[in-house]
């Protein structure tokens, strides 16, 4: 069964029992009214043949049944009446034929509740009262014909009304559901268009502000997203490709040249170590891009241990010295608050140093002194980690590209490098929820800043 098929009967089943509960409103409502007129329309025939009862009494005349219909003609269908005296006696019947009354309740009852209203089987409606001003009982039933005639014909129009509504509210439905999902299949249409080769075609937009209009411009982001991501997978492998190539071509170049001549031992070791050199930077970079290819794999969670910055960072600086003997590292804190929560967080420890390490050694690397100063800000509702060193400072249309892979500064062509190193601390800083970013501050000072949410700020979103 299709979307639209199911929006139209689901609108006309929903359209149905409202227009079934309405005609049975109605028609109880129809019938309460009918009852209650006849009702009243018994009692008062009850009241005017008592009152021609007692008329004829008062001028001692025989009363008779063929008296009162002489001077009664508006009587009842089926019209029946017994009157009882105080004693509970029947002094009157009409007509003259019967011999049982219809009434069943108790004469006590009657004179505490003065009239009781009621309904047999056959639809005959009964009442009985009591009247206070001659301790008399007056029993009266009739058959409302007319009223069950009109109930009948309602009946009839109603369901009428409710088979005709249903017609015209599955029509309508249809018609409805067709223009509702006109849009849906236009997208639908559209979406079929869209392939790996062709993500450049966008969903028209508009500017009502519905549903539709939501998913297109969604799907149009997705597809700004997906274009974005190819794009970069493809730079990517083209990249790598061309920085793989290089040492690998070099690798190749030096062992030819080796075999093709007889060289001393010395020579055959300068070679051996040259080669060592270039394949320890292609095991470098191996491994940044594996863990640049594992970043689509890794998400923020919520059961991260938690950490101590300071202590990590601490750790980090520690590592870094083994590998750079010349680094100096000095680490300050702008502020140093009471709760030692303060400098917690909750993260990956093993990713957070990867990415601090880079960003030491990036520092390290492109500094004039080998200096490199750490600030740890932990004021506030995150924690800044402020990298600063001295050395040329990057332009500025150059600060907003050195988070991509493989791209590399003014500042950097002279030194042996991928391009990779910040494009790690980028991801790996973003699967934290937090930011890197570069600024140059004093004169031939430059500062990556990091930002970390705390341990507790994480608990509270």
């Amino acid at each position: 069964m299709n979307l639209k098929l199911r929006f139209a009967l689901l609108f006309t089943s929903f359209v149905a029992v409202i227009l079934f509960i309405a005609c049975i409103a109605i028609y109880i409502l129809v019938y309460k009214v009918r009852e209650d007129d006849y009702y009243k329309r018994v009692s008062k025939e009850g009241i005017e043949v008592y009152n021609i009862f007692t008329d004829i009494r008062k001028e001692d005349r025989q009363v008779s049944y063929r008296l009162i219909k002489e001077i009664h003609d508006n009587a009842l269908l089926y019209e029946k009446v017994f009157i009882l005296d105080s004693t509970g006696k029947l002094i009157f019947r009409f007509p003259d034929t019967i011999s049982i009354p219809l009434f069943h309740g108790s004469l006590s009852r009657l004179r505490s509740e003065k009239e009781i209203r009621s309904i047999d089987a056959n639809n005959y409606q009964q009442v009985a009262m009591y009247l206070p001003e001659t301790s008399s009982y007056v029993f009266v039933s009739g058959y409302d014909r007319h009223g069950f005639v009109r109930l009948g014909l309602i009946r009839l129009i109603l369901f009428v009304v409710f088979l005709g509504s249903l017609v015209l509210a599955v029509l309508i439905s249809f018609l409805f559901v067709r223009e509702a999902v006109k849009p849906l299949k236009d997208l639908g249409a559209q979406m079929k268009k869209t392939t790996v080769q062709n993500l450049t075609e966008r969903v028209p937009e508009t500017t009502a502000k519905d549903e539709i209009n939501d998913i297109a411009r969604n799907f149009n982001t997705m597809l700004e997203r997906l274009s974005k991501s190819f794009e970069f997978q493809k730079n990517f492998v083209y990249h790598a490709s061309h920085e793989l190539r290089t040492p690998l071509a070099i690798m190749l170049s030096q062992t030819e040249s080796a075999l093709n001549k007889t060289l001393s031992p010395s020579e055959y070791k300068t070679t051996l170590l040259s080669l060592k050199e270039e394949q320890r930077e292609l095991i470098e970079l191996t491994n940044s891009l594996l863990l640049i290819s594992q970043f689509e794999q890794l998400e923020f969670m919520q059961d991260w241990p938690r950490l101590r910055i300071d202590e990590l960072i601490y750790e980090t600086v520690s590592a870094c010295k083994k590998m750079f003997p010349n680094l100096v590292i000095d680490i300050v804190f702008a502020h140093v608050p009471d709760d030692d929560d303060d400098f917690v967080i909750r993260g990956n420890e093993s990713l957070l140093k990867s990415a601090f390490t880079n960003l030491i050694k990036n520092a390290y690397t492109y500094s004039v002194d080998q200096k490199v100063h750490i600030t740890i800000d932990a004021a506030g509702e995150s924690i800044s980690i402020h990298l600063d060193n001295t050395g040329t400072q990057l332009p500025a249309d150059e600060k907003e590209s050195i988070m991509i892979p493989f791209f590399r500064g003014g500042n950097a062509l002279t030194t042996k490098g991928y391009g990779l190193g910040l494009s790690i601390v980028y991801r790996f800083i973003a699967i934290h929820k937090g930011t890197v970013s570069y600024a140059p501050i004093a004169s031939d000072m430059n500062r990556f800043t990091v930002t970390l949410n705390k341990a507790s700020t994480q608990n509270r979103a």
